[in-house]
């Protein structure tokens, strides 16, 4: 067996079992992705020293019979703005150049008190403010299915480290999609927890609002299990969900607005093959969705820019043009607008809830089109701009509803279906992708 490819949720249960050793794996990643072509666009550092010490102290505490929890001795990547002591944590940016923090986010120690082992930081999209996963200041990973082709942002490295066989799972961040995005379209489950659910302390910020902390794995049960590790808490049982035959909404309209042939055919097969195994399938138009598409420019860039506006204007130059103009865009919104814009959108998340409550979860294709050409976004700024709006256009109705969301391949490439919850029902969520998971 490829153990490097396999879940993280087989590497603990082989541990436990001493079939393989997390001395070995460890070393197996790091020997993996000094030999990997594209290592220097995937990693933006390394920690070997960090990733052994940790991974012999699973290999005693394993031999010992002390294992700290399932995944104890698994190791995983980390994206660029998840702070790691004494290590550059530097969020894809140039303005953030040589930062280095006294400790780790709490997300990061809170896993390194479970036993995982930190393989190293992924690159990311510059200040998590694009879907894509381009970044031409620092580096652009390929995508895992095409090098020509784009990665999904901003999570980029972290996915394509998971896909690319150089990590066991990885931890991101999300704000419009940016967990989801590049699990889609490498083949990997991604899951965006409800905002606030999982600590972002030490987590370099985009927008405090709408960020969160979430994993990009091979299977719903490695979500499940890594989701626990970052809050530290038992993982959710899993084990009753392949009975079950969940209620699901398909959300009609904005979803399927220009959206192109492959990713709504993907998504049709498998609402099909789903309907087939027993799911309940009922479809509506919620216009909830809609009006809260129509405040995107009024309550993301505002925050984003208020954030790190001293530390753009004092020197613009640092950044990618195309993403310098998304953060300026938020200083020409007033703060009348800004508030009006939220209390609009609190009106709109208690709606929405009220008319879900009774299904399991929400559906729609993760991304309604294919990963564009890399040098075909670069060489034009009108392509790029459009082809990020629609990337993220879907994952954002999650951020904006303030609910859990997770996104699962389907059996065509680059393609997948987006779950989305109940605001706070982030177990039951993960309980119903799982049986989502069963069926197909």
């Amino acid at each position: 067996m490829d153990w490097l490819r396999a879940s993280t949720a087989e590497q603990g249960r082989a541990i436990m079992a001493g079939l393989i050793s997390p001395i070995e794996q460890v070393e197996a990643y790091l020997q993996a992705a000094e030999g990997h072509p594209y290592a220097g666009r995937i990693f933006a550092r390394m920690t070997p020293e960090r990733a052994q010490a940790e991974a012999t102290a699973a290999h005693d505490r394993a031999r010992a019979g002390l294992r700290r929890g399932p995944l104890d001795g698994v190791a995983i990547s980390w994206k660029d703005n998840i702070d790691s002591a004494g290590v550059a944590t530097e969020a894809g940016s140039q303005l953030l150049r040589d930062r280095v923090p006294a400790r780790d986010a709490v997300a990061l120690a809170n896993a390194t008190a479970q036993g995982l082992a930190c393989l190293g930081k992924t690159h990311m999209t510059e200040l998590a403010f694009s879907g894509l996963g381009l970044n031409p200041r620092t580096a652009t990973p390929p995508n895992a299915h095409d090098a020509a082709l784009a990665p999904g942002g901003s999570s980029s490295g972290a996915a394509v480290s998971v896909a690319m066989g150089l990590a066991a799972a990885a931890i991101g961040s999300d704000t419009g999609g940016s967990i989801r995005v590049p699990a889609a379209w490498n083949g990997l489950v991604g899951f965006k927890p409800t905002q606030g659910a999982v600590d972002a302390r030490g987590c370099v910020p985009l927008c405090h609002r709408f960020d969160s902390i979430g994993p990009i794995a091979r299977t719903v049960e490695d979500c499940a299990l890594l989701y626990a590790v970052l809050r530290g808490e038992p993982a959710a049982d899993l084990g009753a969900a392949a009975a079950r035959k969940p209620r699901l909404l398909v959300l009609e309209g904005v979803p399927f607005q220009d959206a192109r042939e492959g990713p709504v055919a993907a998504f049709e097969e498998t609402v099909e093959a789903l309907a087939r195994a027993g799911a309940r399938i009922e479809r509506a138009e919620l216009s909830q969705a809609a009006d809260a598409m129509a405040l995107a420019p009024t309550v993301f860039a505002p925050e984003a820019y208020a954030i790190w506006r001293d530390q753009i204007e004092a020197a613009p130059e640092l950044m990618y043009p195309l993403v310098l103009e998304r953060f300026r865009s938020g200083r020409e919104v007033a703060a009348t607008d800004y508030v009006a814009a939220w209390i609009t959108l609190d009106r709109l998340r208690a709606e929405w809830a009220a008319r879900l409550a009774g299904y399991d979860a929400v559906i729609m294709p993760t991304v309604p089109i294919l990963p564009p050409d890399t040098a075909e976004l670069l060489a034009d700024p009108a392509f790029f701009a459009r082809e990020n709006l629609l990337t993220l256009r879907n994952t954002r109705i999650a951020n904006f509803m303030g609910t859990p969301a997770i996104t699962l391949p389907t059996a065509r490439p680059a393609c997948g279906i987006m779950l989305m919850g109940l605001p706070g029902a982030d177990r039951g969520l993960l309980v119903t992708a799982a049986a989502v998971q069963a069926l197909l």
